[in-house]
């Protein structure tokens, strides 16, 4: 039998404490990490904003100093000039304004040389029997020309003097375009120098061009001294080192691309400006740099990035290699006719699959 036990008021003797309830620290919220990421943040806002200019700067990134940055970040969009926007316009226009059909289309054989021209009567051989299928211009800078064909005669344009190495040349090169633009028949434009020589006959080169959508103008990056080592920096804004591009001289382009070179003044102001034998410390051949820099800013896409002119750079000299005897296995120049035309083929030790021509 269980007995009753006396609970007395104020004794804590036999005063049973229950337990209490548990209490909860309030959760402790990261908030070291929000304002890691939070400093981080705007460290690479301010860095992307106000880039660094210091190597030191650029180290507290990577060793590899501020390159980690441009990498990832995106370039700023500058705003364009009034001479850039004019430009493109222009550009735009006449790449967008379809080509003028001929009844009669035309190659232009544009002859850049000091004197008479040596292969003359070779020359005479290829055009003879295509008479209405090609134009001849010839810009002579220094001496009185002595013709031995018809197709040369009274085929001389004004001349000035030109140097090599020199803006002049491209000077040239423009003339020689304006005069062969004035006929409109005249779709396609082939520059070439008095040591240059066909390596097919007539129908093959007229063909070849005719029915390209493209201009064959050599363009590729040059890393070394003598490509992008030529930039200068007093090009910018219009043009940057990364679209500096280097290409042989001699070129083959469609009319809408002649066009182009006439109309523009920008990057023919920068390069006649900046890009001179020992401007600046550098020696910038303007001919080798002005035109592959021009279209691959303006139309990438419409020029092939190599030219069907074969010249062999292989001697590491300022001129390219010269051909002699031994180097030509054939010269067939027999009055063979092949399709009512006189049959010339050139064929040189080597490919030459791809070229119309060799200087």
């Amino acid at each position: 039998m269980k007995v009753a036990k006396e609970w007395r008021l104020g004794s804590m003797g036999d005063t049973k404490i229950l337990p209490g309830s548990r209490h909860r620290s309030p959760l402790k919220r990261p908030i070291w990490i929000i304002l890691m990421v939070s400093f981080v943040s705007l460290f690479l806002v301010c860095a992307y904003i106000y880039p660094p200019n210091s190597d030191v700067a650029c180290y507290v990134f990577s060793s590899r100093g501020c390159k980690v940055l441009t990498d990832w970040l995106p370039p700023p969009k500058r705003e364009l000039t009034d001479e850039e926007i004019i430009s493109r316009v222009v550009v735009r226009d006449i790449l967008d304004t379809p080509p003028v059909e001929s009844k009669n289309p035309k190659i232009a054989f544009m002859f850049l040389t000091p004197g008479s021209l040596p292969f003359e009567k070779l020359w005479d051989m290829f055009f003879r029997g295509n008479e209405g299928r090609f134009s001849v211009y010839i810009h002579a800078s220094k001496e009185k020309l002595v013709h031995v064909s018809p197709y040369f005669l009274n085929r001389e344009i004004h001349s000035s003097p030109v140097t090599w190495g020199a803006f002049s040349m491209v000077d040239a090169e423009r003339r020689l375009l304006a005069y062969a633009l004035k006929d409109p028949d005249n779709q396609h434009f082939v520059l070439l120098s008095d040591s240059c020589i066909p390596l097919h006959n007539f129908d093959y080169v007229y063909n070849y061009l005719m029915h390209a959508n493209m201009s064959f103008i050599d363009c590729f990056v040059d890393p070394g001294p003598h490509g992008n080592g030529r930039y200068s920096t007093r090009m910018l804004p219009e043009v940057e080192e990364k679209d500096f591009r280097k290409g042989a001289q001699w070129f083959t382009m469609r009319r809408q691309h002649a066009l182009l070179v006439m109309a523009d003044s920008l990057y023919y102001s920068r390069f006649r400006d900046y890009c001179r034998p020992f401007a600046d410390g550098k020696n910038c051949i303007a001919d080798e740099h002005y035109l592959p820099t021009f279209f691959n800013l303006v139309d990438p896409g419409g020029i092939a990035n190599w030219s069907v002119t074969r010249v062999d750079w292989s001697e590491r000299k300022w001129h390219p290699k010269s051909y002699r005897a031994q180097d030509v296995t054939e010269i067939a120049f027999s009055l063979n006719l092949w399709n009512g035309h006189m049959k010339l083929e050139v064929i040189f030790n080597g490919n030459f699959g791809q070229y119309s021509f060799s200087c």
